[in-house]
């Protein structure tokens, strides 16, 4: 299939374009910079320059593309995971996610696209019980920037999923991990552990739901060729509360164990998100996607450390 990539050059996007064009595809991926299109030539991508917030320019590098499917991955995270840097980043993300993906969207709806895909987030389910489900609605009434994201992920796909002239999937992502990640050796968060400044807060009893980078892009592509209309959770078989998975991750790193944190400590130094990711977060399934598109995520590589170590 000829496929058109908006989000080509982030975290996800380059084990993304490796795995289409190893799978046979057609990869034409947009990009404003022209040095990034050099380097996706060199790639062997076809690169397509426009900025996405040029709703005209978008409009003619897709329909010039040509593409039956069109995967968008646009986000604008920084480096650093703290408080702090994502409040600071949050009017670019959600500018980015909404103006530029709405372009998107409209120039794939001009070309004709058969399919789209939207990167979306998993980790927003309702706290609950078990596990959520793509029925189960996101926390609307959450911690503030918590809710406020809920919102805009919900808007963003129901605009997707209401198109009528295209078949609109929302992957919703687990916390990613792995090369180019903040949980990777030398990503942000596994300095921040390296120097005691990821705390367990509370009971620790978060559950998040974790995914592999390279296993992100190999659900993307089997999206792309055998999904379904409507939302699938891309996560690992193992959601873990904050209690479990970050003393392993700190063994793994070599670091010393987390330090824990009262709830009300934890309010005044990293406020509401904080807490919520710390102790309310609900872990979700990922048993739609195993069953449609054939999902075989790997286990969390710091737990299966752990559990070696253990039975040694």
């Amino acid at each position: 299939m000829r496929i058109f990539v908006a989000g080509a050059t982030g975290a996800i996007g380059r084990p993304l374009l490796t795995q289409l064009l190893l799978k046979g595809h057609e990869v034409v991926a947009l990009t404003r910079s022209p040095e990034r299109a050099r380097m996706l030539a060199e790639q062997g991508v076809e690169p397509a320059i426009a900025d996405v917030f040029d709703a005209d320019a978008v409009k003619a590098a897709v329909i010039q593309a040509q593409p039956e499917v069109v995967i968008e991955q646009l986000t604008s995270y920084p480096k650093t995971y703290t408080r702090e840097s994502m409040s600071a980043a949050a009017v670019l993300n959600t500018r980015v996610r909404k103006i530029g993906g709405a372009n998107v969207l409209a120039a794939a709806q001009m070309a004709g696209v058969r399919r789209y895909l939207k990167q979306s987030i998993a980790f927003w389910a309702v706290p609950g019980t078990g596990l959520a489900d793509e029925e189960t609605p996101l926390a609307f009434d959450a911690s503030p920037a918590v809710a406020a994201d809920a919102h805009i992920v919900t808007e963003i796909e129901r605009c997707l999923l209401a198109a009528s002239n295209l078949e609109g999937i929302a992957l919703r992502y687990g916390f990613f991990y792995g090369p180019g990640t903040w949980f990777a050796p030398d990503g942000d968060v596994a300095n921040q552990v390296r120097q005691q400044q990821f705390p367990i807060v509370g009971n620790g009893a978060g559950v998040w739901s974790w995914l592999h980078i390279e296993d992100a892009a190999a659900a993307t592509v089997a999206a792309v060729e055998r999904g379904n209309s409507g939302i699938y959770l891309i996560t690992d078989d193992q959601p873990l509360a904050v209690r479990e998975w970050l003393p392993a991750y700190a063994r793994w790193l070599n670091a010393p164990l987390p330090p824990h944190v009262s709830v009300e400590d934890a309010l005044r130094i990293g406020g509401a998100d904080t807490v919520y990711y710390g102790t309310q977060m609900r872990g979700v399934s990922n048993a739609t996607a195993k069953r449609e598109l054939n999902f075989q995520p790997r286990s969390l590589e710091w737990m299966v450390n752990a559990a070696v170590a253990h039975a040694n």
